[in-house]
């Protein structure tokens, strides 16, 4: 049986790597947001597109800034008695970061289904990509949550 100060490591652990793992998906998914105006085709663009393109962009930002915030407190009250806090509001901000993770992944399927095909297809697919990532990455394991 694991001492309270062992499960806080154990947790702490778990989070930091959980947070490695998302921060890989940003690191991708801003590098292609942070070239798509510097392509030729850029220019072509309408006024939906860059806006869809600008609000995915922030919302992108934004789970970088929440992802990379636990590591960074951790960094800052090592060693200060402090690991219940920070496990607690890192798992508040992973939560809310992958909550904008998944909104920038439907934000870039969105731009690409309207550049590519248009018409209709950024709605279905925006639709399809929030029910699916909705589902799997939130519904099912709340769901399952509230089972126990």
């Amino acid at each position: 049986m694991e001492s309270s100060a062992e499960r806080l490591d154990r947790n702490t652990i778990e989070l930091l790597n959980e947070l490695r793992v998302a921060g890989t998906g940003i690191q991708v998914m801003f590098a292609f947001l942070l070239i798509v105006p510097f392509n030729n085709g850029w220019r072509h663009v309408d006024s939906f597109e860059r806006t869809v393109y600008f609000v995915t962009l922030l919302i992108v930002a934004a789970a970088a800034f929440l992802i990379l915030a636990p590591p960074v407190q951790h960094r800052i009250l090592f060693r200060r008695g402090e690991k219940g806090f920070l496990i607690r509001v890192g798992n508040d901000l992973a939560l809310a970061g992958m909550l904008m993770l998944a909104l920038g992944f439907i934000g870039i399927l969105v731009l690409l289904s309207d550049v590519v095909v248009g018409g209709a297809a950024p709605l279905i697919v925006g639709a399809l990509a929030a029910v699916f990532v909705g589902g799997l990455w939130f519904a099912w394991p709340i769901g399952r949550r509230d089972e126990e």
